[in-house]
């Protein structure tokens, strides 16, 4: 009996090794969290932005990447509203560097 067992778990392993193998299209995370972790930075840095209240916050996006690398892109109305981004998604738990390509734009 515990041969037939074992020999059915053996083929059912054997039949659902393929399907496990899959290769996800978003094979660059490295964790089934990370993207949920990528996500959180993401949103706490938004929620820190809309807090300070300054116009030019709100046209700045924010992306994060599975190695906690934060992308700041968009456009601001002063040089200092840019350093305050920076300094807001530095200070954010989970991040471990930001990029930064946020241009002043005062016209708008």
């Amino acid at each position: 009996m515990k041969r037939s067992t074992l020999a059915s778990l053996l083929a059912a392993g054997l039949l659902l090794a393929p399907a496990l193998s899959y290769a996800d299209p978003d094979a660059d995370r490295s964790h089934p969290m990370a993207y949920a972790t990528d996500s959180a930075i993401t949103v706490k840095i938004k929620a820190k932005l809309a807090d300070e209240r300054m116009n030019s916050l709100r046209r700045i996006s924010v992306d994060t990447d599975s190695t906690g690398e934060v992308m700041l892109t968009g456009t601001a109305h002063s040089q200092g509203d840019i350093d305050r981004a920076i300094a807001i998604a530095r200070g954010t738990e989970g991040v471990m560097s930001v990029k930064s390509t946020v241009q002043v734009r005062k016209d708008d």
